[in-house]
């Protein structure tokens, strides 16, 4: 969901035996939001509040994501990943937006991977959250005769009140007052899995920032690694989504620093606002 949520998905899991591919949000602990003046060096990565709910949201996504079938990693006569790091070329990716997101992507490689990359930032970004914002970014990002499907199901999802509330946000999507909500998909990296000229595949790594930020939150804010791999077609002009698969990581070894302060987490929340991808 970002998200649907976009989301994070379990490598290889499937629910239901229905060969979707199972999807969770980054996990939300709950306890202290900033208790012990220090992170251990790997935190663990499991819910505690919201299990149940999540659940109940797994199979919604999942099938809102996935929709006609297929795994999501594009198969056919796919050519070899590049092995190469993703080098950045100075060229501006777009000049154009569709429904606030970044729109008119070369029909390119590059264009393909950039795509993506402003993709998994909108599927990821806080505005899935709110039904209004949520409708103008699916119908920018999937292919027309797959959004509406899309729609229907994400609409479900993220209007279940179990689920919102046990994140901390109202009926609404919204954080309580004085609270800032954040879900923000920061990308690494992009691969191209697969090019041919009017379809793509491409992998994009990145980390996401989910919770409630604010004084007393039960769910501070918390920073999840995964990777999407986006199959992208060509049409009227434009990169647009198919489906996608979800795993996790790769995740980076975390450092013992301290955690900030629920006001320090606000502040930067509020005056640091999000990219998206430039290649």
């Amino acid at each position: 969901m970002s998200h649907d949520e976009g989301y994070g998905y379990d490598d290889g899991e499937r629910v239901g035996g229905t060969g979707q591919t199972r999807t969770r949000l980054p996990d939300a602990p709950g306890g202290d939001p900033y208790g012990g003046a220090r992170r251990p060096a790997r935190a663990s990565r499991g819910l505690v509040t919201v299990v149940g709910v999540v659940v109940l949201l797994i199979a919604a996504i999942a099938f809102a994501n996935q929709g006609g079938g297929g795994d999501g990693a594009g198969t056919g006569d796919a050519k070899s990943p590049t092995t190469g790091a993703t080098a950045p070329t100075g060229t501006r990716p777009v000049a154009g937006r569709h429904n606030d997101v970044p729109a008119g992507f070369g029909h390119t490689e590059q264009g393909a991977e950039s795509a993506a990359a402003n993709y998994a930032v909108a599927l990821g970004s806080d505005g899935m959250f709110d039904k209004e914002r949520r409708r103008r970014i699916v119908n920018a990002v999937y292919l027309p005769d797959v959004a509406a499907a899309r729609l229907t199901d994400l609409d479900r999802a993220y209007s279940e009140k179990g689920f919102l509330s046990g994140i901390g946000l109202d009926a609404d999507g919204r954080a309580p007052k004085g609270m800032t909500f954040i879900s923000r998909t920061n990308p690494v990296g992009t691969k191209l899995e697969r090019y041919e000229g009017d379809a793509a595949s491409v992998s994009v790594w990145y980390s996401t920032l989910f919770g409630i930020a604010g004084e007393g939150s039960k769910n501070p804010v918390t920073e999840s690694w995964y990777t999407n791999t986006f199959e992208l077609r060509w049409i009227n002009g434009d990169w647009r989504v198919s489906t996608f698969a979800q795993k996790d990581g790769p995740v980076p070894v975390a450092r013992d620093q301290a955690a900030s302060t629920a006001q320090e987490m606000t502040d930067a929340v509020s005056e640091f606002g999000g990219f998206t991808y430039a290649r």
